[in-house]
């Protein structure tokens, strides 16, 4: 079967008036070029730097370089903006599903509805695992981390699907591509029932992506699970809102292991074992374990005084983004959802009494209006994901599953750039400088 894709060529940016650069110590000017992309800020061309000048740039984090050009994911943290396409994720959340996000982060265009119904039979009869990987679960100890599985499943998914693994062949990037996405909530899954000690469930064909997810995580052979589906929504919700998000940490580690030429299952194993730093996908975790720490809504002014105090080691989790410096917009769309869950299941939370007075503070106290402290998409992920049943260990698999699509769009299109270079960073040296070696008897 094949599916129609609209991409395009990725276009060059903008090349603009740029800087000089001035070495007084040589008497020597740098003409340096700035380029322009569509939308965001305009950037220095610094590629040519040492070449020309004998020196490198210093940017630890690499907080002011843009590593990549990308057509996939807008954000504009000021603004509060997040954008898939040129769509907004407001209106994606609320008029797509998690598919069709996925073919539009993979080809660039919402599909018609016979491109969406080839692209969701093609993901849909994905699903199943190669039967032999149901053994290789079982040399993991009963209560290993679960992130630590799936590290090890994804990254042994290339021993097993051979055909897929040619990264200059288009159609095997394409069947690897799918089959990243359909597998990865069987995996996600089989890596919660093993956790516990139950059988696996097989995925269904006749159920939606968010339906099947469910089903093969809380189903048990003994009886009929019909899946809720507010619950499903819910889920499906959340999958988009972790989609992608442009060169986050575990993002450019995914492009950084596939500029050496890795296949695409190594390259995203790469990036669960980037997300699973408490920095970056253990957020919503953090939410719930201060939540417990709060206790009751009423105690909520003691910690938000200790959060203001600069020599009190508490921190309000879930407040404030590295990029967005407005209010999370996936925030105000999981905040809706998570109102929705709680009532279906009937919920008396006292966590969401908590989160709420917390939101009304940080949007109404000063201190955390000047510093931009807003809640973000993890204040409620938590509590969304800890009402349906998921155990806290089981929420940076739900990330992963949920970036996947993002991680193979991003790998998909750095290995289609013409000037796509494998990637080294510099360094600045400060260590010894050449010493002469001591025999072990004069040290």
């Amino acid at each position: 079967m094949s599916i129609t894709t609209s991409d395009a060529p990725i276009a060059k940016p903008e090349l603009r008036e740029g800087f000089t650069l001035i070495d007084h110590a040589k008497g020597q000017k740098y003409d340096l070029p700035v380029l322009a992309g569509t939308e965001g800020p305009t950037v220095i061309d610094v590629q040519h730097l040492y070449g020309d000048t004998g020196y490198f740039t210093y940017d630890p984090g690499y907080m002011s370089t843009a590593s990549c050009e990308s057509q996939i994911t807008f954000i504009d943290g000021e603004k509060g903006i997040l954008r898939h396409r040129g769509y907004s994720i407001e209106e994606l959340s609320e008029h797509s599903d998690y598919l069709e996000v996925c073919y539009l982060l993979l080809y660039g265009e919402l599909p018609t509805a016979e491109e969406k119904a080839a692209f969701e039979h093609d993901i849909t009869y994905h699903t199943m695992l190669h039967e032999q990987l149901h053994y290789f679960f079982r040399g993991f100890r009963r209560d290993a981390h679960p992130m630590a599985i799936m590290v090890g499943v994804v990254g042994a998914l290339s021993a097993f699907y051979h055909e897929s693994t040619d990264i200059h062949d288009p159609e095997q990037r394409r069947t690897a591509t799918h089959q990243l996405i359909a597998k990865m909530p069987t995996i996600a899954a089989m890596t919660y029932k093993y956790s516990i000690g139950q059988p696996f469930v097989y995925p269904r064909n006749d159920l939606s992506y968010a339906e099947n997810f469910l089903h093969m995580t809380f189903s048990v052979p003994s009886e009929d699970y019909r899946v809720n589906p507010v619950l499903a929504r819910a889920m499906d919700r959340i999958f988009i809102l972790h989609a992608d998000h442009e060169q986050n940490a575990s993002t450019s580690t995914v492009r950084t292991a596939g500029s050496s030429g890795a296949n695409p299952f190594a390259c995203v194993a790469a990036g669960i074992a980037s997300l699973w730093g408490p920095a970056h996908g253990g957020a919503n975790e953090a939410v719930l374990r201060m939540l417990d720490e709060i206790g009751h809504k009423d105690r909520v002014g003691e910690f938000v005084k200790r959060a203001k105090d600069k020599d009190d080691p508490f921190r309000l989790m879930g407040f404030g983004h590295r990029v967005y410096k407005n209010y999370d917009p996936r925030a105000a769309v999981l905040r809706e959802s998570c109102h929705e869950v709680l009532a279906e299941l009937h919920v008396d939370n006292p966590q969401l009494d908590l989160a709420i007075e917390l939101e009304r503070i940080a949007l109404e106290d000063d201190y955390f209006v000047e510093r931009k402290l807003f809640p973000n998409v993890d204040f409620y992920s938590g509590i969304i994901l800890s009402a349906m049943g998921f155990p806290t260990s089981l929420f940076t698999v739900l990330f992963a599953l949920a970036r996947t699509v993002g991680w193979v769009a991003q790998w998909k299109e750095m290995i289609k750039e013409p000037a796509q270079k494998i990637s080294r960073p510099r360094q600045i040296y400060t260590g010894y400088r050449q010493r002469p070696f001591r025999a072990i008897e004069e040290r």
